[in-house]
């Protein structure tokens, strides 16, 4: 009977023999590991392709914009324009970075080590980027989540300081160290750290060591110690934060970290470490000296920038030689400040009327400590008109501060006041004005008490023959307002306007011995009377001139038409709007204290109008001439016009209201000016040389004071200048006199010796 499928079959045997089996591996075939290989080497290859692609990509986008590196090779840090004065003497400047470039040796060896030490400890012997800061600022960023740590050697941040923005940034950063290398291809690490210290940015807007060493420590950055190298060291990470005049405390730890960086590298030892560590931050701050020329210097800026925009005035290194005269710029700094000091004690202590005139700082809520006043803020010498602050008042001392200085005042420093005691006169906390001595009474120095009443005073002396500015005075005090008055301010000039109205009258013929009436009279309704308030009659033009009459000179412009009076001023350079009205033939039209000088200037010129010019030659950092400002002239009155007015002006000088010149024993013209309530004192006036003018009054246009005219108020500033501006100048002679005494000399020659061949007598 066949099985049917459903049953199963029988087995061979129950139990299966057990047998040992080794696995047999198949040998691969040596086709398959060719292929295994080839595939690896492709990958490889293509990693390879893509990577250097990528950073040649890179390379390419961010470099696309970068500068060239023989851009570097001339590179010029922002330096300091120069302003020079005639002679060639320094007399200001101006810097948007305040700059002081020096060399390698330059920077003190024990400095160059201190930044190497907390800046870049392999700077000697890495190629422009340190592979192994950059991996670990890279794991440090990625455990911190963000940008936490750089990772810039002195040449990156070289590179950032001038070619590149600050922001943090990974393309920024590719940039960099494309630059860096680049830069240490070209430059030795002696050049590349001789850029680095002089472009880094070192806070209170100082750039490079020399000019930081020299405003912290008042030393040139060669000459740091151990402390002094340290501190500024460590202010190129973060100079506001580490600044040791903002944040004492952390400048201290931010040093001290320094020097534990360079123990570290064996550039100290820890004795030395450890003594650095415990001194003070030892700080001398260099208190900037103020300029000679404050409102001059503003307005050569002025002009420069208008000429060469400002980027190239202020960062580009030029060398101005302006038109100053150091010697008589300072002269009339002094006059200025002298002359207003003696016109304040004619008129007495404004404390004992008015108790309340001095500003108390405790009574404001501050503290004596803590008070700066803005005249502190340039350094202070013996001569010096300032402010300063009482910190004690006994009956027969009071004392004070300049800043930090400490001054002392005895009771014949305050006689004048009329007050015997100066703890009456004086309280502590009150800002008093002061003239600081040579003298000094143990650590104080001696000074003797002013009064700052708020009067001000300008000069503006000029070159005849040139047009040089050659002095300008704008104000009191530039620290307390730069408004330049002896520029901008339109002033009333009183009768300093006449010799416009004179001119006039000459070119329509009248002459100087001519007779005018000086006695009463209307024009309309308009009744004129004189200064003196009398009448002298008849008198000759020069005599009403060197007196300064106002009828005769009213007459006059009423006589040639109020018209062709200021056609004459326009002519001379005064551009003010003048009316047509007649009370302006005595000064009731306002000018600048600039325009009437070279107005003046004329008479001696033989009425030749030179343009004041402040700038004589500009020149690059090469030495190469940018600008030369040419002499300007044009004729504005005939030879003849100007020296006949020229009698007239002498004789101000000679016997008229301007006679106390005539000390001087020069040859001197001019003419005061006085306005009504006596608001404005003028004196304008010349030596064959130079034109000078003063202007004395107040900004609020109060009244000066009884009798303050400007034969007593503006002439002796006027003389003070001019004694030193005729200085050596015994022979010179105006152009009128030199000629007259050329004819005189013609005209007595001895008669020429016979030759011994002629027998006939000389001609």
């Amino acid at each position: 009977m066949a099985a049917t499928p459903s049953q199963p079959l029988e087995p061979r045997s129950l139990v299966r023999p057990r047998r040992h089996h080794r696995p047999q591996v198949q040998p691969v075939p040596t086709h398959r590991h060719r292929k295994l290989a080839g595939r690896f080497a492709f990958v490889t290859l293509l990693i390879l392709a893509v990577t250097t692609g990528s950073l040649a990509g890179l390379t390419l986008v961010y470099s696309v914009d970068l500068p060239q590196i023989s851009d570097l090779e001339r590179y010029r840090p922002s330096t300091t324009t120069d302003l020079y004065d005639r002679k060639g003497r320094i007399i200001g400047s101006f810097a948007l970075e305040r700059r002081e470039v020096v060399g390698y040796d330059g920077f003190a060896p024990i400095l160059r080590q201190a930044v190497i030490s907390i800046e870049d400890k392999s700077f000697e012997s890495h190629w422009g980027i340190n592979t192994f800061r950059v991996i670990g600022a890279v794991w440090h960023d990625i455990r911190a989540h963000g940008r936490a740590q750089g990772a810039s050697t002195l040449t990156m941040q070289l590179a950032r300081n001038l070619f590149l923005s600050s922001e943090r940034t990974a393309a920024r950063k590719v940039q960099e160290a494309y630059l860096a290398i680049q830069i240490e291809r070209a430059f030795t690490k002696q050049q590349i750290f001789t850029l680095y210290g002089n472009q880094i940015y070192l806070g209170h807007g100082m750039y490079g060591f020399e000019a930081a060493s020299e405003f912290l420590f008042s030393k040139h950055a060669k000459d740091l110690n151990l402390t002094e190298a340290a501190l500024l060291a460590g202010l190129p990470k973060a100079p506001v934060a580490f600044s040791p005049l903002l944040n004492p405390d952390k400048a201290l730890r931010r040093r001290n970290l320094v020097l534990s960086e360079m123990e570290s590298d064996g550039v100290i030892t820890h004795i030395q470490a450890e003594q650095a560590r415990n001194a003070p931050l030892g700080l001398h701050i260099a208190q900037p000296e103020g300029s000679v020329a404050p409102w001059f210097q503003e307005e050569v800026r002025r002009e420069l920038e208008k000429r060469f925009g400002t980027e190239q005035v202020h960062e580009a290194g030029l060398k101005v030689e302006t038109t100053l005269d150091l010697d008589l710029q300072q002269t009339a700094n002094r006059a200025v400040a002298d002359g207003l000091a003696a016109y304040e004690r004619r008129h007495g202590w404004a404390g004992q009327d008015r108790p309340g005139k001095l500003e108390n700082v405790l009574a404001s809520g501050s503290t004596l400590e803590d008070y700066k006043h803005p005249d502190w803020a340039v350094k202070t010498r013996p001569g010096d008109y300032v402010h300063a602050l009482v910190t004690r008042a006994l009956p027969l001392e009071i004392h004070a501060r300049v800043g930090p200085d400490e001054i002392v005042l005895l009771p014949d420093d305050w006689k004048w006041t009329g007050q015997r005691y100066g703890d009456a006169l004086v309280k502590p906390g009150d800002v008093i004005y002061v003239h600081l001595s040579e003298t000094m009474e143990g650590d104080a120095r001696s000074a003797t008490l002013e009064q700052d009443s708020g009067a001000q005073g300008a000069i503006l002396a000029m070159d005849n023959t040139n047009g040089d500015v050659l002095a300008m005075v704008g104000g009191r005090d530039y620290a307390l307002s730069q408004f330049n008055r002896a520029t901008q301010a339109e002033r009333q000039t009183g009768s300093s306007f006449k010799p416009y109205v004179y001119t006039a009258a000459i070119e329509d013929g009248a002459k100087p011995t001519d007779i005018i009436v000086d006695g009463p009279v209307s024009f309309g309704g308009y009744t004129p009377h004189n200064y003196e308030n009398n009448y002298k009659g008849a008198m000759t033009l020069t005599n009403a001139f060197a007196e300064s009459r106002n009828i005769p000179a009213l007459k006059l412009a009423a006589r040639v038409g109020i018209h062709k009076v200021i056609g004459v001023a326009h002519r001379f350079g005064v551009t003010s709007n003048i009316p047509a009205y007649l009370p302006v033939a005595i000064g009731a039209v306002e000018i600048t204290l600039e325009e009437q000088v070279a107005s003046y200037a004329v008479f001696p010129n033989d009425g030749i109008r030179v343009a004041p010019r402040l700038v004589r030659k500009v020149s690059n950092s090469d030495g190469v001439t940018l600008w030369e400002d040419p002499i300007s002239v044009n004729e504005v009155i005939s030879q003849q016009t100007a020296r006949t007015m020229m009698i007239l002006l002498r004789a101000v000088t000679q016997h008229g209201t301007g006679a106390a010149a005539a000390q001087l024993n020069h040859p001197l013209g001019g003419k005061t000016g006085t306005t009504s309530e006596y608001t404005d004192a003028w004196f304008l006036g010349f030596s064959p040389s130079v034109t000078c003018g003063v202007w004395v009054g107040y900004d609020s246009r109060e009244s000066l004071g009884e009798k303050e005219t400007g034969a007593r108020a503006a002439l002796p500033i006027w003389m003070n200048v001019m004694r030193v501006a005729i200085a050596g100048k015994d022979d010179e002679q105006f152009l009128g006199d030199a000629q007259a005494s050329q004819t005189l000399k013609a005209s007595v020659k001895p008669p020429a010796k016979p030759s011994a061949r002629s027998t006939s007598p000389p001609r």
